[in-house]
């Protein structure tokens, strides 16, 4: 071959070679996007997708030690105390005969099925924490693996309400009330495996991810007879039933008529009734887990969490060390999440509050303290609370002190209503000579100071100035006790945390 012809192949294979090392995408290059011109039939096809691999997790039979059983134990039950909490409501309700009152105070109802009170809740109520007497509460458990459940939404005009529904994990689901601009009719509550056919009349589907889970309607109340009586019509029409009695018509009911149901026995210290009882622990949780699907990434802690239960079967050693662990996590790590001044993101004046109220997710911390200390609360958008445990100077509130609160011209910038609280150290009401527990917007007769703002006089004693006394929210005389600040429809002030409450500032 002529040396001019060789080095005319060498030089066009050397310009091919660096124009395909120029074309050529390294690891940190975006991949070429294909040409839209041409057509998709022309494209390369994409490579198939693979599932990802299946990470093997405990196996089954095998040995563990006592102490690494007890520190598992320890992570799991406070993860999953609030997945048995919400559980068992389900199951100590289930057998009821039909909706009524528990211990003639607090909505009760088997499942699938709700009930309305017709006024505030009574200060008597000890089944949940933080009631407030701001609305007429309704409540009742789901369970969406029997079948889907239809809820009534009645023409409520210019009345503030919303409908709390909650998964196992206490994070909502739903979008129902005033601040959602939702329409009135049917709405329809289906759980993660329900295939069935929408029916005829139904405005909007909800999916839970979990199977079981609670149902809470919150109807705004003004403190006056005019209004108690005007709210009636409008709560004979909520109500929740199975799909297969879904008719398309709104059936209305007489919630005064309802039966009362036994109460749980009172607790010694006056506290909520329980719903995890640790030495029961480790028998109810395989059931609750099943009724609860895992969030991404979760798989592994189920793996560990039956694991142990597996462990504790075949050991009754193991089973003894997991009992008194949980027995020990309860009062050392859940008992704590009580006061309010042990979680949540602090805010000014020693308030704290939460950000991701029924949207937890992941956090396991501040999800398992509010079921402690006032579970059911609702998404930030739709309520958002500020919880108080402290004066201004960073003292424990003491009912032999006295206290003011004064809130600016206009109150709490909300859409809906506000109100401050006073409960006992277990977070409910204390009984006082002119029963009330609460003071905010339905409460018409507030007076004013001279400059708009509005002061709230806290103390056990009534105030020395009758002009006071509109204002005066008593509390327990001598005893630790707790302000909470409830903002329902919250202005964006709140919501991006500009406002907060004012200081609790102790009289000299």
């Amino acid at each position: 071959m002529p040396k001019r012809l060789v080095r005319d192949v060498l030089s066009s294979v050397i310009v091919l070679l660096l124009a395909g090392a120029c074309t050529r995408t390294t690891p940190s290059q975006a991949p070429v996007q294909p040409d839209a011109s041409v057509p998709a039939a022309n494209q390369p096809a994409p490579a198939p997708v693979t599932a990802a691999p299946q990470v093997p997790g405990p196996v089954a039979g095998t040995r563990i030690t006592e102490a690494y059983a007890r520190a598992a134990a320890r992570d799991v039950y406070f993860w999953a105390w609030t997945l048995v909490n919400v559980y068992n409501r389900r199951i100590n309700f289930q057998s009821l005969p039909g909706p009524g009152r528990l211990g003639g105070v607090l909505p009760a109802s088997p499942l699938n099925s709700l009930s309305m009170l017709t006024d505030y809740v009574a200060p008597s109520q000890r089944e949940v924490a933080c009631p407030n007497q701001d609305v007429v509460y309704g409540g009742g458990p789901l369970g969406l693996d029997v079948e889907p459940v239809v809820i009534q939404v009645p023409d409520f005009g210019d009345r503030f309400w919303v409908y709390q529904v909650v998964d196992t994990r206490t994070d909502s689901f739903v979008d129902l009330g005033k601040m959602y601009g939702t329409t009135p009719g049917f709405y329809l509550l289906a759980g993660p495996g329900w295939k069935g056919e929408t029916p005829k009349g139904i405005t909007r589907v909800f999916r839970s991810s979990t199977n079981s889970g609670y149902v809470i309607p919150r109807v705004f109340l003004d403190a006056t007879a005019e209004d108690r009586k005007a709210v009636q019509p409008l709560i004979s029409q909520i109500d929740m039933y199975p799909l297969s009695k879904f008719d398309g018509k709104m059936k209305t009911r007489d919630w005064s008529k309802t039966p009362d149901f036994p109460a749980p026995p009172p607790q010694p210290d006056g506290s909520e009734a329980p719903k995890v009882d640790p030495k029961k622990f480790w028998d109810e949780l395989p059931a609750a887990l099943a009724d609860t699907t895992p969030l991404p990434g979760e798989e592994a802690q189920y793996a560990k969490a039956l694991s142990l239960v597996e462990a504790a079967k075949r050991d009754p050693t193991i089973k003894a060390a997991i009992t008194d662990e949980a027995v020990r996590t309860e009062k050392e790590l859940i008992a704590p999440l009580l006061e309010f001044r042990n979680f949540g993101i602090p805010v000014a004046a020693n308030w704290s509050t939460v950000r991701n109220g029924a949207k937890f997710g992941t956090d396991y911390f501040t999800r398992t303290a509010v079921a402690k200390s006032n579970i059911f609360v609702n998404k930030p958008n739709e309520a958002t609370y500020f919880y108080q445990d402290l004066d201004a100077n960073g003292a424990r509130l003491d009912g032999g002190k006295r206290y003011t609160v004064t809130f600016a011209k206009g109150g709490p910038p909300v859409k809906g209503f506000w109100s401050l609280t006073l409960y006992d150290a277990q977070h409910f009401f204390v009984p006082n000579t002119i029963d009330r527990y609460s003071l905010g917007t339905k409460n018409k007769d507030l007076v004013a100071n001279a400059d708009g703002t509005t002061t709230i006089y806290v103390q056990a004693d009534a105030p020395a100035d009758p002009s006071q006394r509109t204002n005066w929210l008593p509390s327990p005389k001598g005893k630790p006790f707790s302000l909470y600040m409830r903002t329902y429809w919250p202005d964006a002030a709140i919501l991006d945390g500009t406002w907060s409450p004012p200081k609790v500032e102790p009289v000299q």
